[in-house]
């Protein structure tokens, strides 16, 4: 990531040390980017993303292009857009969820039921990539061209490699789904800064410890910059919970909903949770940073069919062609469904609560 402007002064954000408690973590693919610059090196990424998203779909990258002390810088700006921007204009700048269907703006915490009574404690500000389509809190101006540089290096740096190795492992062509995430498309792909806050004893015991239920994600492949607060969890083919360990300037790569559809049930939207971090990290605040890359808006949520994986394989639907929706009508519908609607506990698993969407069933597992 280059940065030809200057960078204001903002306060330096700095993390918690990582926890030292032995906890119990997935076993996750780690991708070293760099080598998809020689044949031989893609060969082999394009193998190991392929099984990594056909199992868990979860995966960790290194040496995607950003140094050490860009990443901090990263973490700054982060930071600044809680600390810096007066809860006034928060409050002006604030997403209005249920009626656009989008995050874009301040979340607030509070805004989401979790369990038993208890309300999320997350802030959330989110920019869809094209940063400037936009208005923002004027604390965040000088920021901006920085945001939209960090926009760019995650689209054009991270997704589209991590698309082609999938095309490739459907063997598809190269550029298949890099076709269908167009920066100058009409689509929801956003940059989201994400602080979780601590909860009372009370509270974490009505929710079970969980901050955020298990859930798969809306769109196609989510980017999470690793932080250091393990609070992370995903789940296993055989129900268990494991936890993602943080590795220094890595990145952690997951694949959503519309990556499963579009894949025919190859790549799968893993279900994931955010709980209490281990008691040597309680009381912390956790930052998180994340690029939600969706396909363009237009984009019918069907298998690629083409693909001669999946003629070979087989198909997993999760409705009829016919009925499968847009991806603009998937993401709306999930988005201002999310902790507001009646859920549903399921009469086949326990711990699993139901709702539809667009007529589709969607899980939530608490």
């Amino acid at each position: 990531m280059t940065v030809t402007h200057p960078s204001p002064s903002i306060p330096r954000y700095v993390p918690p040390p990582v926890t030292t408690e032995d906890l119990d973590y997935a076993e996750l693919a780690v991708v070293d980017l760099s080598k998809i610059s020689t044949p031989e090196g893609k060969a082999e990424l394009v193998e190991l993303v392929r099984e990594a998203m056909r199992t868990l779909g979860f995966l960790c990258i290194v040496n995607h292009g950003l140094s050490p002390e860009q990443k901090d810088r990263v973490f700054d700006v982060g930071d600044a857009v809680f600390t810096q921007v007066p809860e006034d204009d928060k409050t002006k700048y604030a997403s209005n969820i249920a009626e656009t269907g989008t995050y874009q703006g301040y979340k607030p915490r509070g805004f989401w039921h979790v369990d038993g009574g208890v309300r999320d404690q997350f802030e959330q500000y989110t920019t869809r990539r094209d940063v400037f389509n936009k208005d923002h809190p004027e604390a965040l101006h000088p920021l901006l061209p920085e945001v939209a540089t960090f926009a760019r290096h995650n689209h054009f740096n991270v997704l589209h490699p991590i698309l082609r190795l999938m095309a490739l492992g459907l063997e598809l062509p190269e550029d298949a789904l890099v076709k269908l995430h167009k920066w100058d498309a009409g689509n929801e792909t956003s940059i989201s800064y994400i602080k979780y806050f601590p909860r009372s004893a009370e509270d974490e015991i009505k929710s079970k410890n969980v901050w955020f239920k298990g859930h798969t994600d809306i769109g196609s492949i989510t980017i999470l910059w690793s932080q250091p607060i393990s609070a992370l969890q995903i789940q296993l083919p055989d129900g268990k919970w494991k936890w993602v360990k943080h590795i220094d300037n890595a990145l952690v790569i997951n694949a959503g909903d519309c990556m499963e559809f579009l894949s025919g049930g190859q790549y799968k939207a893993t279900i994931h949770r955010v709980v209490q971090p281990p008691v040597d990290q309680r009381g912390c605040e956790r930052l998180g940073v994340f690029y939600f890359s969706f396909p363009n808006e237009n984009v019918k949520l069907v298998p690629l069919v083409e693909s001669p994986v999946l003629q070979r394989e087989g198909i997993v639907r999760r409705f009829d062609d016919a009925a499968a929706p847009m991806v603009a009508a998937w993401r709306t519908g999930r988005t201002v469904a999310y902790g507001k609607t009646e859920l549903k506990k399921s009469e086949e698993k326990p711990g699993v609560e139901e709702e539809y969407i667009n007529g589709i069933l969607v899980k939530h597992y608490n």
